[in-house]
């Protein structure tokens, strides 16, 4: 049976066996290991033990030793610099020219980006813009089915979002159930249904 030592990423993180080699790291200990997407910063929770065959995946890849207060330096500096913005990613996307890259996100709020879109031009040199979309554009960007199984109309047919709400539904006698009225962004569907509230509402306002 193998020796390995259980190592963690982050605090409650998934659990991940590592071949110790001569190394001894006792639970507590962090370590630089070796891993698929590079050279990582690990706490090791578990010390040196045998596990059976069966619970590992060969090749084990190894630890390269037990991490040096320079480690753990670079480790915090590491984590001071990251981007931890409250934005979710949508879509990248260049201009023809290549002269802009876009990104479009959602968030739940203002995000001070000015870090981050500095970081982006001098790794991809051009011209960065970055910009906020609500739920229903990122639906539409991205695509998908609908409660009726097929693709969202936003994403065929619709070319702009007009205004829905819930009176609309009640003018028409639908049921009020959200998850009956509400596409998969979450929001009052847009779909031929709607269409119709749409109507229904203005010839009533006219």
């Amino acid at each position: 049976m193998p020796m390995v030592i259980g190592v963690r990423f982050k605090n409650a993180g998934k659990l991940y066996y590592f071949n110790p080699g001569s190394l001894t790291p006792a639970a507590g200990d962090s370590v630089i290991v070796e891993t698929a997407r590079g050279i990582e910063y690990a706490e090791a929770v578990m010390g040196v033990h045998e596990v059976g065959d069966n619970r590992v995946q060969a090749p084990l890849k190894r630890v390269m030793r037990i991490a040096t207060p320079q480690d753990a330096a670079q480790h915090l500096n590491n984590q001071q610099s990251e981007h931890k913005l409250d934005m979710k990613l949508v879509r990248v996307e260049y201009t023809f020219d290549r002269s802009k890259l876009i990104a479009y996100f959602t968030s739940n709020g203002r995000v001070d980006f000015r870090a981050l879109v500095k970081d982006l031009a001098a790794t991809f040199k051009t011209r960065i813009e970055l910009k906020q979309i609500g739920v229903r554009d990122e639906a539409k960007m991205l695509g998908g089915l609908g409660t009726c199984g097929r693709s969202l109309c936003c994403s065929e047919f619709l070319g702009d979002f007009q205004p829905v709400s819930i009176k609309m539904a009640k003018e028409q006698n639908l049921s009020l159930n959200p998850t009956k009225i509400s596409g998969v962004s979450g929001r009052l569907k847009h779909n031929n249904d709607v269409k119709q509230l749409i109507g229904i509402s203005k010839s009533v306002a006219g």
